[in-house]
């Protein structure tokens, strides 16, 4: 696919290549296809910090495995799945890649997913959050490793419930990962004892939100939830504050909130928002010496999709050390046996769904008097283990797990 190619060469010059020159034996030779948005609206929350983790993963890791080097390519999907599908299967057919990540735009991560297990590849979801993706569209050769819809709606709806705020109304982006963050929330908000007052989707494309922003504020909701991400939330909470729907009673949510947004909102227009998440990078020490390291090559602290590229990396590369090859299902079975233990999770574990069970966290965004600095933006307010977090196999829709 030439835009992969021409976008991959560039990305080789800019990040330097982890592979040796020369000819390079296929067999065992584990290569890494980072299939990402570099310029769309979802860039801020994978592009080149999702490549730039990857890249530190494979350092870190030593550069080799099974004796042969580790090479990282790199291609822009452009949030068009017709793009990401040519790349995946060329990238399993034609090029050797072993493994398949970040894969945001939960949409391309179900079109990927199953073309892993058409082609015997490895598919491991960091960006996206669609719980279908361990639901309905699990395959033998993908992971869901940093987050999904069922453990933010989860998290921040049982959170705020719990402090009586039971009418819900949801501005939902028109797209896979909204649709199920939306379907997420609702069931535990019902399962929690409060309700859905209304409704709105909205086009990811627009900017102008003053009309959602009307029906919702004419709502009696006490929690207007923005099931949505990247520039399509910003915009959202922004529309909020200039409708504003605090003034008026109304707590804004936000479902999916990464670091980035919050730093592009600023203190002042986040501050108290409930969220739920699965890394912050001033958490403890592990997380704080990842999270410095990052910033040095990219000038931004990590997020939780960052920390999970890196996580996830990581942990492939181990099992492919252990296994002693990279056949795709020998590495899976060792990726499910071995315990994830390191800044992102402990006692980690991958289910039989593509799971990657840890501990998630929800934070409230800080007013901008109690910040200490640029990146002190969470406060911690519960952590929830991840046996309960994630939703338990027993509700499972996935045809690989016997109920």
């Amino acid at each position: 696919m030439k835009i992969g190619k021409a976008f991959r060469v560039g990305m080789a010059a800019f990040f330097g290549s982890v592979v040796a020159s020369g000819a390079l034996a296929a067999d065992d030779r584990a290569k890494i296809g980072v299939l990402t948005d570099m310029s769309g609206q979802f860039s801020h929350e994978s592009g080149k910090g999702a490549v730039t983790a990857v890249q530190m993963a494979v350092e870190d890791f030593g550069g080799t495995v099974l004796g042969k080097p580790i090479e990282v390519i790199v291609a822009d999907h452009q949030n068009k799945p017709e793009i990401a599908a040519a790349t995946a299967q060329q990238w399993y057919e034609s090029e050797g890649v072993t493994l398949i990540s970040n894969l945001i735009n939960s949409g391309i991560a179900l079109s990927v997913a199953q073309i892993a297990a058409e082609k015997n590849g490895i598919a491991i979801v960091t960006g996206s959050g669609s719980s279908r993706i361990t639901g309905a569209g699990c395959t033998p050769n993908s992971i869901h490793y940093a987050y999904d819809t069922y453990a933010l709606a989860n998290g921040t709806a049982n959170q705020l419930v719990g402090q009586g705020l039971k009418k819900w109304y949801f501005l939902t982006a028109d797209y896979a990962f909204g649709h199920a963050l939306e379907a997420d929330a609702s069931a535990i908000v019902a399962k929690a004892g409060g309700e859905i007052v209304g409704k709105v989707l909205y086009p990811i494309e627009t900017s102008d939100h003053s009309a959602f922003m009307l029906q919702a504020q004419s709502s009696p909701a006490d929690v207007v939830a923005i099931a949505g991400s990247g520039t399509t939330f910003i915009n959202a909470v922004k529309s909020a504050r200039e409708f504003g729907l605090a003034d008026s009673g109304k707590l804004t949510a936000g479902l999916l909130v990464w670091l980035t947004d919050v730093k592009a909102l600023g203190l002042e227009a986040a501050q108290g928002m409930i969220l739920t998440n699965g890394f912050y990078w001033d958490r403890d020490d592990d997380t704080r010496a990842f999270a410095n390291r990052f910033m040095e090559r990219m000038g931004v602290m990590p997020h939780m999709g960052d920390a999970g590229d890196y996580s996830s990396t990581m942990h492939y590369l181990k099992a492919v050390e252990a296994a002693g090859t990279t056949d795709a299902q020998t590495v899976m079975a060792k990726m499910r046996e071995m315990p994830v233990n390191d800044f992102f999770a402990q006692d980690g574990k991958i289910r039989e769904d593509g799971r990657m069970v840890h501990d998630m966290y929800v934070y409230q965004v800080k007013t901008p008097a109690e910040s200490t600095g640029e990146w002190d933006l969470y406060k911690l307010v519960n952590t929830i283990p991840g046996d309960k977090a994630f939703r338990p196999l027993a509700e499972s829709e996935c045809p690989l797990v016997k109920n």
